[in-house]
């Protein structure tokens, strides 16, 4: 990877604790990153993804007025969101599965559990910057497609027949 990766990227950080963001700023200035933005909340998060161009959001959870998923749910489905694409990666220490799948439907595009390693933070930025997965609108729900293989072995009625040339 080439030096400055991160310096393109306009990062939105929203994180209610002072420790941990400063954590993630320290985190994000050793892998590049220029001049991210922070929050303290999810209400001044969504105010900063209304007037700024980001790119990708970091988002804690569990943050008062209005909390990490909440944020998602906006950015997702509001006919007021700035970017409905925008890439979402929820930090937080919830590690329990039900909590996974919960950020999942929501719209999350990464999951990163509390405590995190500068190399595991990387990973969720090059997941979403080098691999994003497609976007997918049902009546239930609108985010980065639930399913990160790129083939299934299933082969029920259901399955998708693929297209000539297409390697699904």
């Amino acid at each position: 990877m080439r030096g400055g990766y991160l310096s393109e990227i306009e990062f939105l950080v929203a994180e209610d604790n002072d420790f941990a963001r400063k954590i993630v700023r320290d985190v994000l200035k050793a892998l590049g990153a220029r001049n991210p933005r922070y929050a303290r909340d999810g209400a001044e998060a969504l105010n900063i993804a209304k007037n700024y161009a980001i790119d990708i959001a970091l988002i804690d959870w569990d943050m008062p007025l209005i909390d990490g998923l909440e944020f998602a749910n906006f950015i997702r489905r509001s006919q007021d969101s700035p970017n409905p694409f925008l890439p979402i990666i929820m930090m937080t220490a919830f590690s329990e599965h039900p909590k996974v799948i919960e950020a999942r439907d929501r719209g999350v595009n990464e999951y990163l559990v509390k405590p995190f390693s500068a190399a595991q933070l990387l990973k969720r930025v090059q997941m979403v910057v080098e691999h994003p997965r497609p976007f997918v609108r049902t009546e239930n729900f609108f985010g980065p497609d639930r399913r990160r293989r790129a083939k299934s072995n299933y082969a029920g009625e259901e399955r998708r027949v693929a297209q000539e040339g297409d390697d699904s």
